[in-house]
């Protein structure tokens, strides 16, 4: 039978001993048996089974101080400054930029628990209803998905899978998660739906994950696999069911679930899924009056001058940033009283590329902010919009790098082209590694990317602003620190 329930709680025995708690208003499944399930004429009965594992990935990978900080704050597009009596907490920015982060980082510890609980609550189900192959299939490639982020942030990580037993887990190798991603899709991709479902993963889906996993195979296990990526990449082009949005920021825009060029998605909803708190993290206070908005920001996040100018100023996504004067709904100008003396800018509020410290007293306006995804009138400290976690314009981006790698310089020329195209940009003629790179950063700037290509590119542990050249073993975040006292079987990574 079906009974309608606010709060569902769930022990999650194989994540190191935490219960987890969801909150979903809509019916779930109750007294159901997997034969139920299979024997049912009714479709829904499958979807509302699962709710409760893709609500736990909408969680709060948008939200500050967890997945999305680490990758985006860690790299050299962005920023949290040190404000006087502002974003102290502790230094732990300051050293997320530095690269001098500690294994105690409360956003460390996020990290791992939002990952591992979306995995036990995946276990949970398959245990449940082990025998029902649709749902088993779909749910064992969304794990896949997680690990994806596991793998790339802390490289070493136990796999726990519904055949895990109790106890602590010890740690995987990097190679060993690497080909249980791979084989989680792989055995699974032929029971997927064929459809083009933004918020459930699909066999297009399953290809696009393979080839993000296969571009960065050189790094997660020391063998380059550039034309296993290329051919799960024309898997997803080939299909001919996503295209390009004329318009780049409709993949952003607070109803973009009609976008053909986002591939999956998260449903963020300011009233009933809240978690995507952007413009509390990036917006000065004063922005409040700018999108009449129901709380006042934060003004933390902003973006680091040198990756702001290597925007050409015709490109279409240099909007990607909140630059200038800044103005109330009304049309007037924005006065910030408390100003800093020093500040060449004055009250008149003003985003400026150019940051005059990163502590201890940043300028209140200095940075110009993630202007990426549209901050609708109104707006709670939640944003309604879809976050795309896939995208076909980046899929286009890992065909070209593919074929760049193996030589193909004619078809990476084509494929990066249609990204420059949309952007109002000149064509390459020519192209470098380097031309990659930036073109990555320029279409991908905030979509938890950067990380992932400066490391793949040789980039990650160079000097930038207010950074020193970094140590190698910087490259993998280390495991937590509560999570090795929860659990003395793990091992922490290398050099921490």
């Amino acid at each position: 039978m079906l009974k309608s329930l606010k709060k569902i709680c769930l022990m999650l025995p194989l994540t190191f001993g935490l219960g987890a708690c969801w909150e979903l208003d809509q019916e779930v499944l109750d007294g159901v048996t997997a034969d139920d399930i299979a024997n049912s004429t009714n479709p829904n009965l499958v979807n509302v089974l699962k709710a409760s594992a893709y609500s736990r990935i909408v969680g709060s990978w948008g939200a500050h101080n967890s997945i999305w900080s680490i990758q985006e704050v860690s790299s050299d597009e962005m920023v949290i400054t040190h404000k006087a009596s502002d974003w102290e907490d502790g230094r732990q920015w300051i050293k997320m930029h530095q690269h001098e982060w500690e294994t105690k980082e409360e956003s460390f510890n996020n990290s791992w628990n939002y990952c591992y609980t979306a995995i036990g609550e995946i276990n949970n189900l398959i245990i449940q209803y082990p025998d029902v192959v649709e749902l088993k299939a779909e749910l064992s490639v969304l794990r896949a998905l997680v690990y994806m982020w596991l793998i790339d942030a802390f490289g070493n990580v136990p796999i726990v899978d519904e055949n895990s037993t109790g106890g602590n887990p010890t740690n995987n190798s990097r190679a060993e998660v690497f080909a249980f991603i791979e084989s989680s899709i792989k055995d699974n991709l032929d029971l997927l739906s064929d459809g083009t479902n933004k918020y459930t993963v699909n066999q297009l889906t399953a290809h696009a994950m393979l080839a993000k996993l296969y571009l960065n195979a050189e790094i997660y296990t020391g063998t380059p696999r550039w034309a296993d990526a290329e051919t799960a990449a024309d898997m997803v082009i080939q299909s001919g069911k996503y295209s390009l949005t004329s318009d780049f920021f409709a993949n952003f825009a607070e109803r973009n679930s009609g976008s053909t060029e986002n591939i999956m998605t998260l449903p963020y909803d300011q009233n009933n899924a809240g978690g995507f708190n952007l413009p509390m993290m990036t917006l000065h206070y004063l922005n409040q009056q700018t999108y009449n908005l129901q709380e006042q920001p934060w003004n933390g996040y902003s973006s680091l001058e040198e990756f702001y100018n290597s925007f050409d100023d015709n490109d279409v996504r240099i909007n990607s940033f909140l630059e200038g004067p800044q103005y109330a709904a009304d049309g007037s100008r924005l006065n910030d009283i408390s100003a800093e003396a020093g500040d060449p800018d004055g009250q008149p509020l003003t985003f400026t590329p150019e940051i005059n410290m990163l502590t201890p007293n940043a300028f209140r306006q200095a940075g110009v902010r993630v202007g990426k995804y549209e901050f609708a009138n109104g707006a709670t400290s939640s944003l309604s919009n879809d976050y795309p976690l896939i995208r076909y314009g980046d899929i286009l981006l890992v065909k070209a790098e593919a074929a760049f790698r193996q030589g193909d310089i004619s078809d990476a020329l084509t494929y990066i082209n249609m990204i420059r195209a949309r952007a109002k940009v000149a064509p390459y003629n020519t192209l470098t590694a380097d031309d990659i790179f930036d073109e990555r950063g320029r279409e991908m700037f905030a979509e938890a990317s950067r990380r992932t290509d400066m490391i793949r590119f040789g980039k990650w542990n160079q000097a930038w602003w207010e950074k020193a050249q970094s140590e190698p073993f910087r490259a993998l975040f280390p495991i937590p620190q509560q999570a090795i006292n929860a659990n003395p079987n793990l091992v922490q990574n290398p050099g921490y």
